[in-house]
């Protein structure tokens, strides 16, 4: 048995697929090369196969459509022979030396060993302002509604080794390109490490990403995050018919405004905490009931004062008064449900061990 798989999945990178493979080769590493393509019209799977004959212990699938770099990496475990895979891009930006430190980490004991460009000593390379944005975005979205991957500094990296046994029955289903994400989610990955490295520029052709990447990435994170977002604007909706409609009930029973306004707002407030610690949030439960409850009267007397200040503040820059409120509730909402998410229903204790 080899000591290493290493998976490169492809699409359109013949020009950059022979030189990674000539760098791996020479690593002093007993591995083998799973190259995972997707029918690239450039003839990637060629430029590979043509190599078949030069080294024995490379490996091609070629899959009849693209599907994305995720679901290659399970395709290519079917048929990967060692129990520790390694996942790495086709176009020379993760370096191939890397390698031999990231087994030894796996040999000391690591279930997971992640090449990270935020770590310590790590780098994004030359991005350009908009790129680092969008990149430093994505991982800040991804440790807020995945609270489970903050321990890592660069959850999105696509350069990790892994034991095979790390996905063994986890139901791994990943959409677009970022299934380490759903390791750290979905895995048993106990014991993990980041080491630091430097993400080098493309060595030939144009990058993958797309919007339809980004609306892929986002799909995945609403996934793993259960959907919780759209879960609160749901319960949302409902608080605001409970406020009116008691508002309504109470005023019509002869209760002044100021005493029936405050009923149906901590009415709501109740029914929507009920709901989100029944629905929204039934997985992250920490602390007590009345704990939560407590602190979700926060959260929702930070989200009015947000949406209070916002409203004057707008209408005093001459916008709408309407718009100027709409804007607010936007503001608000976000405030409670970061304030829910981080704060209310902050996540069970993790009993991954993490190293950097």
């Amino acid at each position: 048995m080899v000591d290493l798989s290493v998976e490169i999945p492809t699409y359109n990178e013949a020009e950059n697929i022979g030189k990674l493979i000539d760098e791996l080769e020479r690593l002093p590493i007993d591995l083998e090369i799973i190259v995972i393509d997707d029918s690239s019209p450039d003839g990637t799977s060629q430029v590979v196969e043509d190599l078949k004959d030069k080294y024995s212990n490379l490996k091609l699938v070629v899959r009849p459509s693209k599907k994305g770099l995720a679901s290659a990496i399970l395709e290519g475990m079917q048929v990967a022979e060692s129990d520790n895979i390694a996942v790495m891009d086709g176009d020379m930006q993760h370096p191939p030396d890397l390698l031999e430190e990231m087994l030894t980490r796996i040999r000391n004991g690591n279930d997971l060993v992640i090449a990270s460009r935020y770590t310590s000593g790590g780098n994004p390379g030359k991005l350009s302002l908009t790129r680092k944005l969008i990149s430093k975005s994505a991982t800040l979205m991804a440790h807020v509604m995945l609270r489970e991957t903050k321990i890592v500094k660069d959850p999105l990296s696509g350069y990790f080794v892994f034991r095979k046994d790390v996905v063994n029955g986890a139901n791994i289903s990943p959409t677009g390109y970022k299934i380490l994400l759903e390791v750290l989610m979905k895995g048993h990955a106990n014991k993990m490490e980041e080491i630091p490295y430097t993400f080098r520029p493309r060595f030939m052709g144009s990058s993958k990403l797309s919007i339809w990447e980004d609306l892929n990435y986002i799909h995945l994170i609403l996934k793993l995050a259960e959907y919780r977002p759209l879960k609160f604007v749901i319960v949302g909706v409902t608080g605001v018919i409970i406020n009116v409609g008691i508002l309504g009930l109470l005023h019509t029973l002869g209760i002044s405004i100021p005493i029936a306004g405050a009923v149906s707002i901590e009415s709501s407030i109740l029914s929507n905490f009920a709901v989100n610690n029944a629905w929204t949030f039934r997985n992250k439960k920490d602390g007590g009931l009345i704990s939560r409850l407590l602190k979700y009267n926060l959260v929702t007397l930070l989200g009015a004062v947000i949406n209070y200040a916002a409203l004057n503040a707008l209408v005093l820059l001459s916008v709408h008064y309407i718009f100027a409120d709409l804007i607010g509730i936007a503001l608000g909402f976000l405030a409670n449900y970061l304030g829910s998410e981080l704060f209310v229903w902050s996540p069970m204790g993790s009993k991954k061990k993490h190293e950097n």
